[in-house]
Formats: C-alpha cells, sequence, structure tokens
C-alpha cells in the first residue's frame, strides 16, 4: 500500500483543540492520503477554497508524482463523509469536530477504493495487555470471532436477514454476518473491533442478567480483545470490511502480525492500514437491507478438527441459537439464526455431543429447578450483585442392558466426534452462559445428585441410578467466564457456589445466597435431596429394562465373544462372587477338590481354586445355565480367568482356569478343602515342578545316541565352528536342585510334562556393538527359532530335542559375534514355572586367521554399500579408509602395515597407476588409512560421459576394487580448431563458419559438459541469443561455427578471448583484409564553371593493386558527397565486380578548389577524396581567323608566349567553347 503523510503527528497534537484548530484526513481516490489543519474563522468555507487548501497541503508534500493515479482536478469534485453525507458548496465546521481527526473522502468522478496507512489506532490500555488469555485454541479464537458476529445479528429488525457464515480452508478462513456493522462514527466506528478494551458489548453485561432460560440474549464481551487476539491467534494477517445501513461505503480494517509486532515499541504504538470502498453486489446479496461485517483471515494456522468435526462442536456450542426448542413464543422448534459451515446449514448437521444426547434421553419428565444468586459486590460498596441459573436433570436409562450413556459415547466414536469418557468418568454436569457452550466446563456431579442414602435394600440401586442422570445448566451474565470463555472462572462466588450446590456451606463462610424454585414452589436443600432421589426412582421403574438381583452385586458381561468357553449360551452374564446352593454359600477364593470322573474332561483329581461363579442371563432366568470357573492348583494365578473393566464395558477372559457345571455341587462331586489338606498339595507340586532348564552334555547325549552337544558354559571358538545337529535340554524338578547324587542321566530328576520349550538363536554383531556401545538396546537379529515338545528317546522321557537341520547354523558359525542360544518354556498353563528361568549359552565367534578380502570405508561403511566413490583429476584426497575382513567376510585387524599401490582403471585397461602411498594404521590396527592421494590421469576422455572406473588398491596378497567416478579437473587450457590463418580470408561481414574451441583441464582431459566459460568479442559479434556465457558439450567443446560474424572493417584487427571466472584463458588478435578506394579514370586538373566531370570510374583494389572482383552486388554501392551534396539527393552507384561507373558529377558554379569525398557505403573505411580547380572562363569578342593570327603573331612580336603545347590549346578552347565555328578555325589554323 502507498501511504504519503506530511509528517509523523503525535497524539497530543491531534488531541489539541486550541484556537479552534479542525483537523481533517483526506482519502484521496489515488490510494493516498493528507493531514490537513484549518481554523474555523468564519463557521464556514467555500468549496472551492477547501479543494484549493487540499492541492496546497498536496503540492507542499510532493506526492502526486510517487502516484500511479491522479486526481482528475478539472472535474466535479465534492466531498463525502464517513456517514456517505455529500458536500458540494461549502464546508461547515460546526458539522465536524475538534477532538479528532474528520474524515472526509475526495470524489472526482472515479471508482476509487481509498486507502490509508495508519488509518486507525489500535493501542490498547496498558492493563489489558497484562489480561490476554493464557491458553487459547484453533476452536476457542474461532468462537470468539463468532461470537461478535451472533451479537451483531441477535437484534436485527424481524425483517432483517440474521446469517452467520463461516468458510474455512487451506488458504483463509472467512467469518460474514448480517448484523448492524461498523463505520467510522462515533458511534459504529470500525476501530472497536481491533482495538482492545473498546468494545461495545462488554458494557452491556448488566442488561444479560435476569429474564427466561436459556437466556438466549449474546451479551459474550468480557474484556473487549475478543476480534483482535483471536485474528491474529487464527492466521497471521487479518482483513475486516464493514458496512452500516445510514453508510453507503464499507470500511476496511488491516491487521498484520508481524506489523503490529514491529510497531509495538516503547511507545507501544499500534496503527494499521485501512481503506473505504463500495460494496460488492454478492455482499449485498448476502444482506439485503444493507449492513453486514465481513472477516477474512489469512495464512491460517493448522486445525486439530476436521471439517465435520467442526461443524458438530460450532452446534454444540450454538446449539439453542440454531434450533431452539426451550422458547416461551414458539411450541416447536425454531431456528433463530442461519449458521452456514462450509456452505451446510448446522441444523442440517445430525452430529454433536448435544444432539445425540438429546436422543438417548428418555422422554420422562425432566428435574428443572430455577437458581437466584445474591452475593455482596466485589468491590466492598455494599452493592449487590446477581445471578441466574436454571439446572435441568435428565434421565438416560439402560436399554436392552445397555447403558443409554455407553450408546452416546459409542454413537460420537462412529460419527469421529469421539470423547475420551467412559460410563464412569462421562461428565455429569455441562453449562452454557447466555446459551453458548463452555467446553471445558465438563463437570463431575453436583452435590445435590450425589446418592444420600447410607442403609436399606435401594442403596446399591440408587447408586447405580444416579448415575444415569445428566446435568444441563443455563445461566444468565451474572456468571463471569475464563478469559477465553471455555469455563466459568474457577475462584468467582457463584461458580463456587453452582460447583458446591447440594452441600450445607459452614458458618464461616461467605458464599452468595440461593434461592431455589421447582415448578413454582421455594425448596430447602433437604426437600431437594428427596425429591431429586424420588424422580431418579420413578424414573427408574417407568424406563430402566434392569432390575437389581443377586446376594452380591454381579458384574454384567454383555455380549461377551467367548462365552461358549464359560458353558453358557446367553448374551449375558452376571459375575457373582458368592452363590448359596443347596444351604452353602460357595464363595469366591474357596479350594476345592473336584473328583475324578466328575466331568469327562477329568482323568485324576483335580485341586483348585474357585474364582467366578457365572449366571446366564437376567434375573428370573436362571436355572440350568450357572457355571463354576475354577482356577487349577499348577496355574499361577495371574494366569488365571481375569475380569476387567476398561472404558464402562466389562470383559471375561477364562485364560488358564476351567469351567465346571453348577450341578456338579449337588452330585458331591465339587467339595471344599481345608487348609492343611490344600497346604500340602501345594508341597507336592511345588517338589515336583519345573525348577530350572539344563542342556545335557557330550556324554549323557551318547548315552541317547546323539553325537556331540551344545557347551554347557561360555565358549570362544573361530569363525566357520559347526555347532551339534541336534541339542537336548530338560526340565529339572526343584528336588534336584537339592540333591547330592552324580549329575549322570536319571529319569527321577528330569520332569515329565506336557509344557512346550523354545529355543532361540540370537546373533549380535560385535563390531555393531562397538559401534553403538552406551545404548541400552543393541542391534541384534534373530537367527532361528523353534519349538519343542517333551518326547522320549533310549528309555528317558521328558527330552526336548531340538535339530539345527535346514538351517543355515548347521553349515557353521561364519559371523563373527556373539550367538546366544536361548531355551524357555513357553506354556506356563499347567504349573507354576516362576522359578523356571531362560537357560542361556553364548558362543563367542571370532574372525579366522585367513584373510579373505580388503574393503574400502566411507565414514565407516562399505563404499559398495554406499554411493559410489567421487574423484577429481588434480584434487589431492585427504584420506582412504581401508578394513581387512577374514574369508567369512568378518571385519579382522591388520597384523602390519602392508604394501599398496593402487591402479585406476577400466575394461582391463590402466588409466594411471601410483605405487608411493602414504600409509598409516589405526590405534586398534582395523582401519588402514591412505592419505593425501593427488588424483592424476591424462585419459579421461575414454570413459566419458559417464566417468565410470574402478580404483583398485592392491597389496601383496588381496586387492580390493571398488567403483568410483572420475571427473576431469578444472578448466585450465583452451585450443582453437581447426587452427586456420583467419587472418588471410576474413572480410567484414562474414561469418566464420568453422570455430570450435576444446577445453581442457590441466593434465590434458576435455572438461565435463556443462562447464560454464565466457568470451569477449571485439569487431566480431555472435548471431544467436545465448550470450557470451557458454557451456561445454558433452565431448568438451564449445563450438561456435556459424555463430561468429566479423563486424570490423577491412584493414582493422579484431580480438577473440576466453574467460573461465576472471582467468583468461585464450587471446586471439586477427587482422582483416586490407582494401583501398582509388580513381581508375582521369579528370582534368582545371574545370569550368558549372560543368560536369563524366563517366568517372573508381575501384577497390589490394595491396598490390589489383581490383578486388568480389566487390559487387547490390550489397556493395558507392555513395560521393560534396559540399553541394544534398541529403536527400544523394545516389548509390552499384560496384560491378570491383568497380564503380558514375556518369555525372555536376561541379560548382564558383572559382577556386572543389573537393568530392567517394566511399563505399557498407564500409566507409573505402573512401576517396578528389579536388578539382575551377576557372572562370574570360569574356572574348568575336574576330575572324586572319585577325586572331595577326593578334596572336603581334603579341609574340611583342614577347607574349604563343601556344607552346596541348594544354595551353585545350585552355584556350574552352574559353571559345560556345562558338563552334571559332573552334573550328582556330582547330584548322593549328
Amino acid at each position: 500500500m502507498l501511504v504519503q503523510s506530511s509528517r509523523k503527528r503525535t497524539r497530543e497534537e491531534y488531541l489539541d483543540d486550541e484556537n479552534g484548530r479542525y483537523k481533517f484526513l483526506i482519502l484521496l481516490p489515488t490510494g493516498v492520503h493528507v493531514d490537513l489543519i484549518l481554523h474555523d474563522q468564519q463557521g464556514e468555507m467555500l468549496l472551492s477554497k477547501f479543494i484549493h487548501a487540499v492541492r496546497k497541503e498536496i503540492d507542499k508534500m510532493g506526492m502526486m508524482p510517487q502516484s500511479k493515479l491522479t486526481v482528475s482536478w478539472k472535474s466535479s469534485i465534492y466531498f463525502k463523509d464517513v456517514r456517505g453525507n455529500k458536500i458540494c458548496d461549502k464546508l461547515r465546521f460546526k458539522e465536524f469536530s475538534r477532538t479528532k481527526p474528520n474524515v472526509l473522502l475526495l470524489h472526482d468522478g472515479s471508482d476509487a477504493v481509498y486507502r490509508c496507512q495508519n488509518m486507525w489506532d489500535l493501542t490498547p490500555d496498558t492493563d489489558l495487555l497484562s489480561e490476554l488469555p493464557a491458553e487459547y485454541t484453533f476452536e476457542s479464537a474461532l468462537a470468539d470471532l463468532i461470537d461478535n458476529s451472533l451479537q451483531a445479528i441477535w437484534f436485527n429488525a424481524p425483517e432483517e436477514r440474521k446469517l452467520i457464515r463461516i468458510t474455512i480452508d487451506d488458504d483463509k478462513i472467512l467469518i460474514l454476518d448480517s448484523g448492524q456493522g461498523m463505520d467510522g462514527s462515533d458511534a459504529n466506528s470500525l476501530l472497536k473491533w481491533g482495538k482492545m478494551g473498546s468494545s461495545n458489548h462488554r458494557q452491556f453485561k448488566d442488561r444479560g442478567i435476569g429474564g427466561n432460560p436459556p437466556y438466549l440474549l449474546p451479551y459474550f464481551g468480557m474484556y473487549g480483545y475478543g476480534g483482535f487476539v483471536a485474528s491474529m491467534h487464527l492466521g497471521s494477517s487479518a482483513t475486516v470490511a464493514s458496512k452500516t445501513k445510514l453508510s453507503g461505503m464499507v470500511f476496511t480494517l488491516f491487521l498484520s502480525r508481524d506489523a503490529l509486532l514491529k510497531s509495538a515499541g516503547s511507545e507501544s504504538t499500534w496503527k494499521t492500514g485501512g481503506q473505504i470502498r463500495y460494496p460488492s453486489e454478492q455482499e449485498l446479496n448476502d444482506s439485503p437491507h444493507g449492513s453486514f461485517t465481513k472477516v477474512e483471515i489469512s495464512q491460517p494456522r493448522n486445525r486439530s478438527l476436521n471439517e465435520y468435526q467442526l461443524q458438530c462442536l460450532l452446534k454444540d456450542i450454538y446449539f439453542p441459537y440454531i434450533q431452539c426448542d426451550d422458547t416461551l413464543t414458539t411450541m416447536g422448534t425454531a431456528a433463530p439464526i442461519e449458521f452456514e459451515v462450509n456452505g451446510v446449514n448446522l441444523t442440517e448437521v445430525d452430529g454433536g455431543e448435544l444432539a445425540i444426547t438429546n436422543l438417548n434421553s428418555c422422554n420422562g419428565p425432566d428435574f428443572v429447578l430455577l437458581l437466584h444468586f445474591v452475593a455482596q459486590a466485589a468491590d466492598n460498596s455494599g452493592g449487590k450483585r446477581f445471578a441466574n441459573a436454571r439446572i435441568k436433570c435428565v434421565y438416560f436409562p439402560i436399554l436392552e442392558g445397555k447403558e443409554s450413556i455407553e450408546r452416546i459415547l459409542e454413537e460420537l466414536d462412529e460419527k469421529g466426534c469421539g470423547i475420551k469418557e467412559n460410563f464412569d468418568n462421562f461428565s455429569r454436569v455441562s453449562i452454557r452462559r447466555l446459551g453458548r457452550l463452555l467446553p471445558d466446563a465438563r463437570w463431575g456431579r453436583l452435590p445435590f445428585m450425589e446418592p444420600k442414602l447410607r442403609r436399606g435394600d435401594k442403596v446399591q440401586l440408587l447408586r447405580r441410578c444416579c448415575m444415569r442422570v445428566k446435568c444441563f445448566v443455563e445461566t444468565d451474565a451474572g456468571f463471569s467466564p475464563t478469559t477465553h470463555k471455555n469455563d466459568l472462572a474457577h475462584k468467582d462466588p457463584f461458580t463456587v457456589a453452582l460447583k458446591n450446590f447440594g452441600l450445607k456451606p459452614s458458618p464461616n463462610e461467605s458464599l452468595p445466597t440461593i434461592e431455589i424454585q421447582r415448578e413454582g414452589r421455594s425448596l430447602s436443600l433437604s426437600q431437594i435431596e428427596k425429591e431429586y432421589q424420588d424422580w431418579v426412582l420413578q424414573l427408574h421403574e417407568a424406563y430402566d429394562e434392569e432390575v437389581d438381583t443377586g446376594e452380591d452385586t454381579p458384574v454384567f458381561v454383555i455380549s461377551p465373544n467367548n462365552k461358549k468357553n464359560f458353558g453358557i449360551s446367553s448374551d449375558v452374564i452376571r459375575v457373582h462372587q458368592v452363590i448359596r446352593r443347596k444351604g452353602i454359600s460357595w464363595r469366591s477364593g474357596q479350594h476345592v477338590k473336584i473328583l475324578k470322573g466328575a466331568d469327562s474332561r477329568l482323568r485324576k483329581d483335580l485341586y483348585a481354586t474357585l474364582e467366578y461363579i457365572l449366571l446366564g442371563g437376567f434375573r428370573g432366568e436362571f436355572g440350568e445355565e450357572a457355571s463354576l470357573i475354577c482356577r487349577p492348583l499348577d496355574c499361577p494365578e495371574e494366569n488365571g480367568c481375569l475380569l476387567e473393566m476398561n472404558d464402562g464395558n466389562s470383559t471375561l477372559d477364562i485364560r488358564g482356569s476351567k469351567w465346571f457345571p453348577v450341578g456338579l455341587i449337588d452330585s458331591g462331586k465339587f467339595q471344599l478343602l481345608d487348609s492343611t489338606k490344600w497346604q500340602y498339595q501345594l508341597e507336592k507340586k511345588r517338589q515336583n515342578a519345573p525348577a530350572r532348564i539344563d542342556i545335557l552334555d557330550s556324554e549323557q547325549c551318547q548315552l541317547l545316541g546323539i553325537d556331540g552337544a551344545l557347551p554347557m558354559k561360555d565358549v570362544h571358538v573361530l569363525a566357520g565352528y559347526i555347532p551339534p545337529r541336534e541339542m537336548v535340554a530338560v526340565l529339572r524338578p526343584l528336588s534336584f536342585m537339592v540333591s547330592s547324587s552324580s549329575s549322570e542321566l536319571d529319569q527321577k530328576f528330569i520332569v515329565k510334562s506336557d509344557l512346550a520349550m523354545k529355543m532361540e538363536i540370537t546373533f549380535f554383531d560385535e563390531f555393531k556393538m562397538q559401534k553403538y556401545e552406551g545404548k541400552i538396546q543393541k542391534e541384534s537379529k534373530l537367527l532361528l527359532s523353534k519349538s519343542s515338545e517333551p518326547s522320549s528317546r533310549s528309555g528317558f522321557d521328558g527330552l526336548y530335542i531340538f535339530s539345527l537341520d535346514g538351517s543355515d547354523i548347521a553349515e557353521g558359525l561364519r559371523n563373527s559375534g556373539i550367538y546366544k542360544f536361548s531355551f524357555f518354556v513357553t506354556s506356563q498353563t499347567c504349573g507354576n514355572l516362576s522359578f523356571c528361568k531362560q537357560r542361556e549359552v553364548n558362543v563367542f565367534v571370532e574372525p579366522a586367521g585367513e584373510v579373505g578380502k580388503l574393503e574400502l570405508l566411507n565414514h565407516s561403511r562399505l563404499i559398495s554399500k554406499v554411493e559410489p566413490l567421487c574423484l577429481r583429476v588434480g584434487t589431492c584426497i585427504q584420506h582412504l579408509s581401508v578394513a581387512c575382513f577374514d574369508v567369512y567376510s568378518n571385519r579382522m585387524p591388520f597384523l602390519s602395515i602392508p604394501e599398496l599401490y593402487i591402479k585406476l582403471g577400466v575394461k582391463g585397461s590402466t588409466l594411471t597407476k601410483k605405487e608411493k602411498l602414504k600409509l598409516s594404521l589405526s590405534s586398534d590396527k582395523m582401519i588402514l588409512e591412505i592419505k593425501d592421494l593427488l588424483v592424476k590421469c591424462h585419459s579421461l576422455d575414454l570413459i566419458r560421459p559417464s566417468y565410470e572406473a574402478i580404483l583398485e588398491i592392491c597389496s601383496h596378497y588381496k586387492s580390493v576394487c571398488v567403483p568410483c567416478q572420475v571427473i576431469p579437473g578444472v578448466l585450465c587450457h583452451v585450443n582453437l580448431l581447426p587452427n586456420l590463418q583467419l587472418e588471410s580470408s576474413l572480410r567484414p561481414g562474414d561469418v566464420i563458419h568453422e570455430l570450435k574451441f576444446e577445453m581442457l583441464d590441466a593434465y590434458g582431459n576435455h572438461v565435463e559438459k556443462g562447464t560454464e566459460t565466457c568470451f569477449e568479442l571485439q569487431g566480431l559479434t555472435l548471431q544467436d541469443t545465448i550470450g557470451l556465457k557458454r557451456k561445454v558439450d558433452e565431448h568438451g567443446y564449445v563450438n561456435l561455427s556459424g555463430l561468429v560474424k566479423v563486424t570490423g572493417g577491412y584493414g582493422t584487427w579484431v580480438h577473440l578471448s576466453v574467460f573461465s571466472g576472471e582467468t583468461l584463458l585464450f587471446n586471439r588478435k586477427i587482422s582483416i583484409l586490407e582494401r583501398e578506394l582509388k580513381l581508375v579514370s582521369v579528370i582534368p586538373a582545371h574545370c569550368k564553371l558549372g560543368s560536369q566531370l563524366e563517366n568517372v570510374v573508381f575501384g577497390v583494389v589490394d595491396t598490390v593493386g589489383s581490383i578486388d572482383e568480389e566487390i559487387h552486388g547490390q550489397l556493395h554501392t558507392l555513395t560521393i558527397t560534396s559540399g553541394l551534396s544534398n541529403s536527400c539527393d544523394i545516389i548509390h552507384y552499384s560496384f560491378d565486380h570491383g568497380k564503380c561507373k558514375v556518369p555525372a558529377i555536376q561541379l560548382p558554379t564558383q572559382p577556386g578548389n572543389f573537393s568530392f569525398r567517394a566511399f563505399h557505403s557498407r564500409h566507409p573505411e573505402l573512401s576517396k577524396t578528389i579536388e578539382v580547380n575551377i576557372l572562370m572562363a574570360p569574356k572574348l569578342e568575336t574576330v575572324s581567323v586572319s585577325e586572331l593570327v595577326e593578334m596572336h603573331q603581334c603579341q609574340y612580336d611583342h614577347k607574349i608566349v604563343p601556344f607552346q603545347n596541348s594544354k595551353d590549346i585545350s585552355t584556350f578552347l574552352l574559353y571559345i567553347e560556345n562558338d563552334e565555328k571559332l573552334q573550328a578555325e582556330v582547330m584548322v589554323m593549328i
């Protein structure tokens, strides 16, 4: 934006009203503005005089030449104020303010947009800057802007459209409302939108106190910075355009976060630009009554919600304003405003927490309370504060065995609007202030909603039913929100009183008093508690599809996936821990003995622990479907049946436990076991339970017919070690650990069980372990995993035999590192294996002694595993790292520094070879360093254009070949091809048909394609448009054949130079053929006045005087110039094979020396200047010949010189050339 200002004015200057000064801000149609100060002398001023003052100020500022547009001063100029009032004849000072600048728009007939930098002063009060919201989200900021729009449209006339339209995409956010709008006037100034603390709405807070629920009076403003802070939080810049019905123009405010931050200097002055324009047709269509406000935010921040989620959230926040079922004037659903988000009317959105919650509530009566709060004023002035709230409790029944609240949560998840809550911690209280939802006010139950019964058979029932109630609180403007309006102010007395509603205040508390009404009756807290509990039980009996049952409170498992594992076919399982059967109480935790044959699965007595009693279906369906869940003695407790509660859902997993029909109790085969017998069974089981894993050694394996065995302890071997084909592991009982018997193979120390065992072989790369030293997680690779069931061999049972056949490991352990052999039990369902720890054997494999190969490294990685090595001719490689590997490709140290030489070649041919190398070993001898290697090569043209080669590092025992790319060095030499003697043949205008430059590095290699060079030409020119900078082609040349044209003249020198950067690489000086223009014919030295030279012939000759016959054709013409010539009469004469004939040359009519210049029209260096003596002829009398002879003789007698030669005669005849008869007589005499 172009901004011109006479000077920067201070705030004091604008507020100074001494001496009757008026300040005017004149906006010009050119997009600039003028500050003008006038004194009220007569109360009014003629418009022409005012225009003159404006022009004078413009001229003094010198601003118009800088603008692309100009003011049409000759047109009918008039002014308009911010209200659209037209000023055509006089300026009346009484209609303007003395305390602030008066904005006037200059109209010259053009359709202009009026712009002004620093048009709006947004400087906030210092106190407000300390109150900015600490927590602000995308959604909170967007809601603040919507609050402004809702406030603007709420008080539109009934016939006026109430529209809020929001458009959000990746590039911008657009918020349009058809509200009352703003302009530049004091009452409706657009400045108040962008300036913190200047909003009118927060002044009307008291008007929002009282009225009828749900208190739809959108006096949301509290702090006066919603629009400004919200727009700057949402994006990098914002444009606010607004129009009132009284103003014919649209006033615009520009906000830029970066610009405002830069202007926030020591003076804390925030100013921004603006403009005034005419409304668009679309804007008038959106708001037919003529007022609107449009906020456009650029470069918006990323939002966390998608479009549908945002629509649902906004519908939740402004639900009563979008579709209201709770008004006194309508019986159905009203739509107070039109609310669109990305083209979708929010009344058509079926999602959102509130809409889904309403659909899942019961049809019974709600429990509604009206609360009136009274508190002392905060300023201790003795005044009162007031607030009102409506509490509406809604019951959400359990239907078909499922809580309605759980259905709400599931439906929210399905629609992508899920919340991180379950049935237990679901928010039981939501709060609206003036109809606007406070999203973060998700409270637990209010104290009066808690069940108060401590005794009786309805205690558990009431606790469950109270969990099915949600409270919706509507508050008026007496309640104060947080700064970002997402919750009620936590320390506000009304908030504290509401949150503690239902608790009796202590005598020392100074909380607000609360007047409570229900259905027109005043109630006390005790009455509320009783009526609330009666209401809960009433709706429970009417709408809940569930009745309490059982001696203990059951846990309901709904639709279990694995119900067949529990012996239950019903979709509902009640999980009890106490049941009375045949007069005996059976409880969870009792130890039992189930006799052999009691179930077809039992082949021996089973000792177990009773965990749960399962009943199928709801109460009244109890009968044959009932199961006893028991955990066997050898099943650990952590592997027993698991009952879990997740997000309000109960799940049951039988795991290692078993189920038995409840009828076993009646048969007597399900018996209680006392503690003594149980402890005996525990000790017996403990002694025979697996306690450790052992690996059989080679002697023990031989008894089983197996050759070889895995070492019992950690062992070090060389690469190539071949492990045994089979390895045998056994489970040892606890008695083996305390036994003093020998370690020979004995069945009594081998546990026979149905447990499965797994063997895993994991490899740890020792080299990589060093590389990642210090990390807890070391790099490893699982090589083999095998499972084995217990088997028998040679009369021994309980053997776990693992075979390596078919695996790579069977061929040998070839990689250096650690091979970890791990053995562990995988099934622990039938025994307590807490002491049966994993058994591990480590085999440390070291590199073999034989060298297998050498490899080149790059940053500790093999060159072959990264990008090819890149070398440049003429540069020095600081170092190359070489690693040594054994025959199995394991890294191994160098024993000493070997003798090395390097070859660079391709396809069997050697490009270069280097024998004397600087070598050194690293401290661990794992890396051989080759230092300061200079790359020299003269034959890179053999491998153009790929430059792919093989770098071979050779030693007396091994070599390493690495693919590499060898690129030429920098440009050092330039050769001209072909090497022609250009000086002997070039003419002006010639095009050099063969001109090619060879580009070489210091070693004679053609440089890389694309290398840039620069040409410098004098007397020559390039005929294409590429310019003097040229790139080398794929062959190493720059070809200018047919592109260079000679522009120098005959006999001159031209220069051709080639540069690489600032370095001159080639310079050639070339001479052009020498030619001369000569006069071929003879002309007299003396001529008569006014005569002509006829048939004058010129020729172009070379250095030996021969005519150059190539000077021929239309391009070669001769021009004659002299003092007599007129530029309009110049004639060009064509050359014919080197000669040019001029038919006639007019001589002057005045005597004296006359010169004229002949030159080649295209080559002015070919020129010739001719001089002629012009004589005046004397007047002669006519005499006869005899008299003439006598006269001549007389003159001769008197010593007059007679005619001496033909020249004298010619001169004499010249005098009588007009008398042909006399000439004839004289010639006869002669």
